[in-house]
């Protein structure tokens, strides 16, 4: 059974996150800052950190950050990281920043559990929802 942290101050995200993802063969923990999920993951047993990327004063950037460096060192046991974006522009964060993957909002059901298992199985995943269409024109004859 794999265990994943959703950490978020909004407790209405929380909730729906656990909605999606909780069932027999997953877990769900909650954090409500940065300073609690860091100190969660450092206990050990997260498999997966699901994070809004607007977190009081500890945002999903500082967190993964954060968890990077201490996992450099050996502070702390490797865990991957899906940021939850809320705008096109935020997917440059989410890459800087060493998260396997990004989902952008609004929060999608089939995304969200398609996103974490791909996490989970040790794969990436980049939400491609904020790509912008590509239009062509073709001429006619």
């Amino acid at each position: 059974m794999a265990t994943v942290l959703v950490v978020s101050d909004l407790p209405a995200l929380r909730a729906e996150l656990r909605t999606m993802l909780e069932g027999p063969e997953l877990t769900v923990e909650e954090a409500e800052s940065g300073k609690e999920a860091l100190a969660i993951v450092k206990d050990g047993g997260v498999d997966l950190v699901v994070v809004d990327l607007q977190v009081g004063s500890m945002g999903a950037m500082a967190i993964t950050m954060e968890l990077r460096n201490e996992e450099s060192y050996g502070a702390a046991d490797p865990v991957a990281v899906l940021m939850l974006l809320d705008r096109r522009a935020d997917v440059f964060l989410a890459r800087r920043s060493g998260a396997e993957g990004f989902v952008v909002k609004p929060l999608d059901p089939q995304r969200i559990r398609t996103a974490v298992r791909a996490l989970l199985r040790g794969d990436e995943y980049e939400d491609d929802s904020w790509r912008p269409t590509t239009v062509r024109v073709t001429a006619s004859t």
